[in-house]
């Protein structure tokens, strides 16, 4: 199975998200991290991503005679660089879409969920765009971001999904 095959699918995508940071978690607290996904899902998913070298095994611990691992994402192998045809866009769009409610919907419903103070946000602007002007957009957008991409987990710090979408609504006005 190929890198785009092995990432773009809904709960494979979850687990890398959930070990982004630098994070070590075992399949169980994976689990925990995915209450909407069955345990015995999770696993298989887990093992597939192992396999494949995107997770590896940061350490073992005995656990009730069972051998319990805790797994790393490897950066290195966590990532989709090819360029793809327009069905591989709708596929990869659809499963960010169905992580993002997934997500979404975990997230409400947790005991505590508090949209307001937690900042919750959903907007979408249409924006129109020179080509000069798409290039200072998404710089800038980078130039915000990047920065926080390598936080490491910290007891002060809360993980959000961040994701960003952007593409064009209607071809490009000839003269108006």
């Amino acid at each position: 199975m190929d890198t785009l095959e092995l990432l773009v699918h809904p709960v494979r995508l979850r687990i890398v998200h959930a070990l982004t940071g630098d994070r070590a978690l075992t399949t169980a607290e994976l689990c925990d991290r995915t209450p909407d996904v069955s345990k015995a899902t999770v696993y298989r998913h887990v093992s597939l991503l192992a396999d494949a070298g995107v997770l590896e095994v940061d350490g073992e611990t005995r656990v009730r005679g069972a051998v319990e691992r805790r797994y790393r994402l490897s950066r290195e192998r966590a990532v989709i660089d090819a360029v793809v045809a327009p069905e591989e866009h709708r596929r990869g769009f659809a499963v960010a879409m169905t992580i993002l409610i997934a997500e979404f919907n975990a997230y409400l419903d947790r005991e505590h969920a508090d949209p307001a103070a937690d900042s919750v946000g959903y907007r979408q602007h249409a924006v129109w765009l020179d080509p000069a002007e798409l290039a200072e957009l998404i710089t800038g957008l980078r130039q915000a971001i990047v920065p926080h991409l390598n936080h490491d987990p910290a007891p002060h710090r809360t993980q959000y999904l961040l994701s960003p979408i952007l593409f064009p609504i209607e071809d490009a006005a000839d003269e108006r």
